[in-house]
């Protein structure tokens, strides 16, 4: 192996990655898939000699933030797990790009597959995954990847490609309805998205059109279907909640990471509306305990 990442120190990869990222910029992505598939082969080799197995189940059995908060406030050194699982995500998601622009959809998918493992918080990995399966009619994954999203979104933007996923997926099946719900939905988290300006164009003065469309009718039908209408809610307070533990733990730029985070979701106001109601009912808590 030409990189020997397995043999030397791992930060090396980084800079293997980085190349391989220019290969794919220039346009050469024949170069850039050979060089992206030898780094797998010697990270996967280096994981297995400097990770036990049992590690890596438990650390991947925790699918959200506050649970892998929780994992890394309990365990003495999870530093070597941690900064393995960083640059992998990324070296999985740069070969599926590179799978995806050779047209080699198959290799793409396990790669993003691979991403999603090594990092199971990042929803734009998701995201990506999801249109591979859509692209390969893959209903049921694509589905249930694209209602992961809901859980695990840190910002607005992967909501909007969440609701845009379920509206490319309600054309497809001839609902013109929920479609106009979902674009509904994205428009109202008022996130710029060249996308979703191309859709609203798409189905204006349609059935499709989200202006055709009451508030009444638009939660009833979102209801009947289980799809969540305004996420960024929901995800701000648990953005929020993990914060909290973020700063009790000591990880105060984690905490600042997830407060911003949250704050871009919501307002400030908002934010700080729910800060304190969540501080209120941490001591409401203790005070019953």
């Amino acid at each position: 192996m030409s990189t020997g990442v397995a043999n030397q120190a791992y930060s090396g990869l980084a800079d293997d990655l980085t190349r391989a990222e220019g290969l794919l910029v220039a346009g050469r992505d024949e170069d850039a898939e050979k060089l992206l598939s030898s780094l797998a082969e010697d990270a996967e080799e280096y994981v297995d000699r400097n990770c036990h197995t049992t590690d890596k189940v438990q650390w991947f059995s925790f699918p959200t933030i506050f649970e892998r908060l929780c994992y890394r406030r309990v365990e003495n050194d999870p530093r070597e797990l941690y900064d393995v699982g960083e640059p992998l995500d990324r070296l999985y998601a740069d070969l599926g790009l590179a799978c995806v622009r050779l047209g080699d959809y198959a290799r793409a998918t396990e790669a993003l597959k691979q991403a999603v493992r090594w990092n199971p918080m990042e929803c734009a990995y998701r995201l990506n995954l999801a249109d591979l399966y859509l692209t390969n009619g893959d209903e049921r994954e694509f589905l249930a990847l694209s209602f992961s999203v809901f859980e695990r979104a840190s910002n607005a933007q992967h909501l909007v490609r969440a609701y845009l996923n379920f509206a490319r997926h309600y054309e497809r099946t001839g609902q013109a309805e929920l479609r106009a719900a979902c674009l509904r939905c994205a428009r109202r988290l008022e996130m710029p998205s060249e996308q979703l300006e191309a859709e609203l164009d798409a189905v204006k003065g349609t059935d499709a059109d989200p202006d055709s469309l009451d508030d009444a009718r638009a939660q009833q039908i979102l209801a009947e279907e289980g799809l969540p209408e305004g996420a960024n809610a929901e995800v701000a307070v648990c953005l929020l909640m993990c914060a909290s533990d973020a700063a009790e733990a000591g990880d105060k730029n984690l905490a600042t990471d997830l407060t911003v985070r949250a704050r871009d979701l919501i307002g400030a106001p908002a934010a700080s509306a729910l800060i304190q109601l969540i501080h209120e009912t941490d001591e409401e808590a203790e005070t019953h305990a």
